[in-house]
């Protein structure tokens, strides 16, 4: 059943993705973004839609190595995604965005640092069915998800019920999420969301436990040690906008 509020189906298929990539035939003028086709052309460590969703359940494979799976979504212009992945060079990380240019600036950064344990993928982040098994997980990132603050535009968000269900569903118990924003509610909703459905209406109890919190990560620190500073953390500090932080770990069972 599709969870309420997403904005894109599921569909029980391990066949074919559910994400409706575009090859640059299907635009009228493919040359008006020319990140359409270079994306496609750039090599890894980019994968173009049509590559990353065959790695589902196999992404070993990919990266010829077992190791702990973390994944960003919403990499930005590759900042954190490529520090990330010089810091941690023991894990296998992988970044999605769905910009094409993003995903050409993130390859990139990652070629330029030398670094062959990370990949990113032009993909949608309300379609992780095509990627990940349950429990493929060990580390979720989201930093600076779009803030969306119009009521109406609740359907656009990515921190919702069923965003939070899908982080139960990839993260392997005892995997945590990690969650940065300059956007207040973004990070306050998070705690009502374990046992709301959004909209004010009790839901069942997600086994998601909060393990650190800042509203203030410049003043106070980041919730959680080890804290690669993000792009925005960074034009945030200069403006004197604080930004928040929040990690949640995976449990066996819901915490009461």
């Amino acid at each position: 059943m599709v969870a309420r509020g997403r904005p894109t189906p599921q569909p029980n298929d391990t066949e074919r993705p559910a994400f409706k990539d575009r090859a640059p035939e299907d635009y009228a003028n493919p040359q008006a973004n020319p990140f359409v086709v270079s994306h496609r052309t750039f090599g890894r460590p980019l994968l173009p839609a049509s590559d990353a969703w065959t790695f589902r359940g196999k992404w070993p494979e990919e990266f010829g190595r077992e190791a702990p799976l973390w994944l960003e979504i919403g990499c930005g212009n590759g900042f954190f995604l490529k520090d990330v992945a010089v810091r941690h060079p023991e894990v296998n990380l992988l970044g999605i965005e769905i910009r094409y240019k993003r995903t050409v600036l993130c390859a990139r950064k990652l070629k330029e640092a030398g670094v062959e344990t990370a990949r990113i993928a032009r993909y949608h982040a309300a379609y992780l069915d095509d990627l990940f098994v349950e429990g493929a997980l060990d580390r979720l990132f989201v930093n600076h998800p779009d803030p969306w603050p119009k009521e109406r535009h609740e359907k656009n968000r990515l921190i919702s019920r069923w965003f939070l269900e899908d982080v139960v569903r990839y993260l392997k118990p005892g995997g945590v999420f990690q969650l940065k924003s300059d956007f207040p509610p973004n990070v306050e909703r998070v705690e009502a969301l374990l046992d709301h459905d959004g909209e004010g209406n009790d839901a069942p109890r997600l086994p998601l436990e909060i393990t650190g919190y800042s509203d203030n990560i410049a003043r106070d620190g980041a919730p959680w040690p080890d804290d690669v500073m993000t792009n925005y953390q960074k034009k945030m500090g200069i403006r004197g906008k604080r930004v928040l932080g929040i990690e949640l770990k995976r449990l066996e069972t819901p915490s009461s």
